[in-house]
């Protein structure tokens, strides 16, 4: 027949939409034409494929070819198209069947001897396969990684010719084998964490609840090492949400590894890094930092050094868990439910109060140096926590609890949450007068913290999911006076001045 598709996957933002490439053969002049808003990675795809059909041992049909990529409204870039589309011309000129086409998706670059290639955020596509029914064909450089998804029909082929021999049966092909997980590179203990016992119920009552961290303190006292103890007491990713996480990954890095897919992510960005470096972006969007680090911790260190307008990118993904990139013809999405550690000093010499007189700045430089992070911004943040020097006799003192100890207690407050329905960081209004109710006493000591510290009513909000989290971490049903102060303790740090 004259007429033949295949299937192939597009990217946009984190989700793999499907495209029919339609290929139709027809007497005229040679030529090829692609529409379907094809950029310059796909339409230079007809000179690979040529060459791919011939150096197979193919005919390359001398007519006029006309490949469209639906739907047409939909931008496609890169060359994943390039195996589906010499299959539907193969199909489209009779020289192989063309009923199989329709039982599979097909994701791979090829070169001009036949060979298939990898291609960038293959894991996505596998996914959207699998939701669709059918089996998968890719280059083996993205074997592994396409396997991860144990429940997906996925094989791979290293030569065109290889799927066009086996067209009848591509169940034969090799399937995708996965590699084994490698946890070589799992994140320090937080046993080596020594003194700063109120930065580390800090980070436990964090991995608790899931709320946002500000360490501030001066140099070298351990902001950095606390923040990357962080992941190593998280409860292990759950096998949905390694994926979740591991597709970002894929969709952002070439040479994705799918050995480390379960690890928490842990992203410290420098803070040079522009907006769309933090959010995402580009011609051609993919995700950024802050959705690289979903489902783990995005520490921002010496965080008054970042640009005001790039931390203000960060405002709407802390409340929604999302990031939305806007371009003219249309608008992709990336989740971005991560952890926020915020590491900065007290002053811009970092020795403002820690004794030891070292610090010459004046009152008007520690303002205009804690003010270069937007009030708005510290108000999205649950916990802002000193890091006070540490003395040498400190150093000295034996190691404190482990981090396989701290993850216990955080994986049952988190599975008390779950219970309710989410982590307390992301109560809404309404579940939260559910689960966060107060005796008066309490009430009226809340209302005295507001009116001292000048809170905000989401600061409110904010501390009554923080006491919500301490309780659950003692067990308790009900909050407690001491859960409440201990809450109201975590939002004081920047009224100290």
């Amino acid at each position: 027949m004259s007429l033949a598709v295949a299937y192939s996957r597009a990217q946009l933002g984190a989700q793999a939409l499907l495209v029919s490439v339609e290929v139709h053969i027809a007497n005229g002049l040679p030529s090829l034409a692609m529409v379907g808003l094809p950029e310059a990675a796909v339409r230079e795809s007809r000179e690979r494929v040529r060459s791919a059909l011939l150096n197979s041992g193919y005919d390359f049909p001398p007519k006029r070819i006309t490949v469209n990529l639906a739907p047409a409204d939909l931008p496609k870039q890169g060359g994943r198209y390039d195996l589906a589309i010499a299959l539907g011309i193969l199909a489209a000129s009779a020289q192989i069947p063309s009923a199989p086409l329709s039982e599979c998706e097909f994701i791979a670059e090829l070169a001009l001897n036949g060979e298939l290639r990898a291609v960038r955020g293959v894991l996505p596509g596998v996914l959207a396969a699998r939701a669709a029914g059918r089996r998968l064909i890719c280059a083996p450089g993205n074997g592994a990684e396409a396997a991860l998804v144990d429940t997906a029909s996925v094989h791979v082929a290293r030569q065109l010719q290889e799927i066009c021999c086996r067209i009848d049966c591509l169940d034969s092909l090799p399937a995708a084998a996965t590699a084994p997980y490698d946890d070589a590179g799992e994140i320090a203990d937080l046993s080596e964490v020594r003194g700063q016992p109120r930065a580390k119920r800090a980070l436990e009552v964090a991995a608790s609840g899931g709320h946002h961290l500000l360490l501030m303190g001066p140099p070298g006292t351990g902001k950095t090492l606390l923040a990357s103890r962080l992941p190593g007491i998280l409860p292990p990713l759950s096998d949905d949400e390694a994926l979740e996480s591991a597709a970002l990954a894929s969709l952002a890095q070439r040479d994705f590894d799918p050995t480390a897919w379960k690890r928490r992510p842990f992203r410290s960005p420098h803070h040079t890094a522009s907006a769309a470096a933090l959010a995402g972006g580009g011609r051609n969007p993919r995700p950024g930092e802050i959705s690289l680090a979903h489902r783990g911790v995005l520490f921002l260190d010496e965080l008054p050094e970042f640009k005001r307008h790039v931390l203000e990118v960060l405002r709407e993904p802390l409340e929604s868990g999302k990031v939305n990139v806007a371009r003219a013809g249309y608008q992709a999405q990336f989740p971005a439910r991560f952890l926020l550690v915020a590491a900065m000093n007290p002053c811009p010499c970092g020795y403002f109060g820690d004794g030891s007189e070292r610090c010459r700045c004046t009152r008007d430089q520690v303002v205009r140096y804690r003010q270069r992070v937007s009030g708005p911004l510290l108000d999205r943040i649950d916990l802002h926590v000193e890091v006070p020097r540490v003395t040498w006799s400190t150093l000295q003192t034996p190691a404190g609890e482990t981090s396989a100890t701290v993850r216990e207690r955080v994986s049952r407050a988190r599975q008390t949450q779950l219970a309710r329905g989410c982590l307390n960081a992301h109560l809404s209004l309404q579940q939260s007068e559910r689960c966060c109710r107060l005796r008066a006493a309490d009430r009226h000591l809340l209302e005295q913290a507001v009116e001292r510290f000048n809170l905000s009513p989401r600061a409110v909000h904010r501390i009554l999911k923080l006491a919500r989290t301490i309780a659950d971490l003692a067990a308790s049903t009900d909050i407690a006076a001491t859960h409440l102060q201990e809450a109201i303790g975590y939002r004081c740090l920047d009224r100290a001045l």
